[in-house]
């Protein structure tokens, strides 16, 4: 098997993350969204929406979404568990990760494709909506500094796939200029935390 990813973006690099601390070998292809490469033919007949990072099985079955992607390795090699053991387990992080996933992690991608225009070429930016999705992604980084007070990781005693989509949000929203502050006393400590761990390297 393999996976289609962009070295550069923020969605692949969170499954990378996910198979690195599962210890998960794969066999990589890059492909340069910036020229266009993942809007070809062959990419869009493996994910009609021409995105990355995308999972082909030996059989040629693709799977795209990362959080589909990561879905498939946990349930293939459940140790570690990255996405909770225990119904309350699993359902807690499925919440917490999608409230990641929709408050800051989409918001900063927003931000970032609206603001920048950086794929003015396939898309209409509205700035207007670039800016507004940046204060939505701050405003979100204090609930994770209220909910980091009493919790080592953000959704369980544990780390989780909702940890993995804070890291690649906040990492990617300097590009956008959005900063952990003074005030996220807590947010800095999980961030160091997190940013340790061998798996943020991939």
């Amino acid at each position: 098997m393999k996976i289609y990813d962009t070295k550069t973006a923020p969605t692949p690099r969170r499954v990378r993350i996910f198979l690195a601390e599962k210890n998960i070998d794969m066999e990589y292809v890059q492909v340069d969204i910036t020229k266009g490469e993942n809007l070809s033919k062959t990419m869009r007949e493996k994910n009609p929406i021409g995105k990355v990072p995308i999972l082909e099985l030996d059989d040629g079955t693709c799977i795209s979404e990362s959080d589909a992607i990561c879905t498939y390795f946990e349930a293939i090699q459940p140790e570690p568990s990255l996405m909770g053991e225990t119904p309350l387990e699993k359902a807690t992080i499925a919440m917490w990760q999608r409230q990641v996933e929709f408050c800051l992690f989409m918001q900063v991608g927003m931000c970032f494709q609206h603001s920048t225009g950086h794929f003015k070429d396939r898309m209409t930016p509205v700035p207007e909506y670039g800016k507004e999705a940046g204060i939505n992604a701050s405003k979100f980084l204090s609930v994770l500094e209220k909910r980091l007070a009493n919790h080592a990781f953000i959704a369980h005693d544990k780390f989780s796939i909702a940890d993995i989509t804070a890291l690649c949000a906040i990492d990617f929203a300097r590009v956008v200029d959005i900063r952990l502050g003074d005030n996220h006393v807590n947010l800095k400590r999980w961030y160091a935390d997190v940013s340790a761990r061998p798996s943020a390297k991939a």
